[in-house]
């Protein structure tokens, strides 16, 4: 059977190659209590370890029980979107338009609706490197060319506006930003956002920005959103946003966009096609969200997050794992190893799966995220417990 030739442009997903190798060494006696081993920590995965709160659990079990469980509109229930539009307005005193909000089954959804109804075959789309691993592959799966721009400490391993206008041709179409980023967990100066979004603009482009970390930011100076420099609160920037991070809805696969008033029917178009809609269950649930109660208590969890960062990054450093840019948002920090992993051939790879063995400690090599010194650093996920970030910290210090 002939495949086809866009595989070829996407890598293996390498986080979950290394989260399968430390999945199968949980399970064999290094980490098994009753074999003398000890259980494995994963710092590895980015997945918060609150779940849904209550209300948005019970609004699920009434949806199921009700049996409101039928399609809805491609572009989600316009309650739903009414309550995200509110929430912009309330958080980030934005005016956006429930109309310009599409309702997606995730983020990843959002994202592949974005570059296929701006990407032809052979456009060009600038990234920083290091970025999120599936961000470049949307672009590949659109028959785009994801264009990689290193960056490092000096520019918050983000684009600005001067490496935008130097890495721009004849063939580049827009730029994929994420702020906050993963794996780094840094945002973009909002006014070095209003540069990009202005030099993105004048040449034609489009500008899309993973905001899927973007309500579990720690510093005032970064947490606001990229729509607030588009015209008339982002009517040309398009933002991507999620349930699953800030509102602990990961399995649950729901997420919006953000776009500009035109653009909406195209994307209809193409949600009915690819999606027919996303999850009727989820976005019943996801009303509830919005409820005082459950924003109080998202704001309870990211103050928990923005705890184990605090106690997490000086313990790094300490250990020579030097983080050279604090982490303002999501729940990441990306550690330079280079100290302790230069010697091997791998660099970070080799070092990462040697921790395993050594420390009991998951962690991820920065293989996946660019090309740009991958195995000078590795990504730790401090969405776990102070108790185990802490244990992980003790062993860590054993080892090295």
């Amino acid at each position: 059977m002939r495949l086809s030739k866009r595989l070829s442009h996407i890598e293996p997903f390498y986080v979950m190659e290394c989260a399968k190798a430390a999945a199968e060494l949980a399970r064999s006696p290094l980490c098994d209590p009753l074999q003398g081993g000890r259980p494995m920590i994963f710092l590895n995965i980015g997945e918060p370890d609150f779940t849904a709160p209550p209300l948005v659990r019970e609004a699920a079990q009434r949806a199921i029980q009700d049996g409101v469980t039928q399609y809805t509109d491609a572009i989600g229930l316009m309650p739903l979107r009414e309550r995200i539009s509110h929430w912009y307005a309330q958080r980030f005193a934005l005016d956006i338009a429930p109309e310009r909000i599409v309702v997606t089954a995730g983020a990843s959804a959002a994202l592949q609706l974005a570059c296929l109804a701006l990407i032809d075959p052979g456009d060009e789309v600038l990234l920083p490197d290091p970025s999120y691993p599936c961000n470049r592959h949307f672009v590949a799966a659109a028959d785009g060319v994801a264009v990689l721009v290193p960056t490092g400490p000096a520019d918050r391993f983000q684009l600005n506006a001067t490496a935008v206008d130097q890495a721009w041709n004849d063939r580049t179409r827009g730029v994929l930003l994420a702020s906050p980023s993963n794996p780094t967990g840094t945002s973009i100066d909002p006014v070095e956002m209003g540069r990009i979004v202005d030099a993105v603009r004048q040449r034609g482009g489009f500008t899309i920005v993973d905001e899927i970390y973007l309500g579990l930011s720690y510093d005032a100076r970064y947490g606001d959103s990229a729509l607030r420099h588009g015209i008339g609160h982002g009517d040309d920037v398009i933002s991507v946003n999620s349930f699953s991070k800030y509102f602990n809805m990961t399995g649950w696969r729901l997420g919006w966009l953000v776009v500009p008033e035109a653009l909406v029917a195209s994307i209809e178009k193409l949600a009915q096609n690819l999606f027919i809609c996303p999850s009727s269950i989820a976005q019943h649930a996801a009303l509830a969200c919005f409820e005082p109660d459950s924003l109080a208590e998202y704001e309870r969890r990211r103050q928990a997050f923005r705890a184990r960062r605090d106690y997490l990054v000086p313990a790094l450093n300490a250990l020579g794992l030097t983080v050279p840019v604090e982490p303002d948002g999501a729940f990441f920090a990306w550690a330079d190893c280079s100290a302790h992993a230069s010697h091997l051939p791998g660099g970070s790879w080799d070092w990462t799966f040697d921790l395993m063995r050594r420390a009991q400690v998951a962690l991820t090599p920065g293989r996946d995220f660019g090309r740009h010194e991958p195995a000078r650093y590795v990504r730790l996920s401090y969405a776990n417990s102070m108790d185990q970030l802490q244990q992980a910290m003790d062993r860590l210090q054993q080892v090295l």
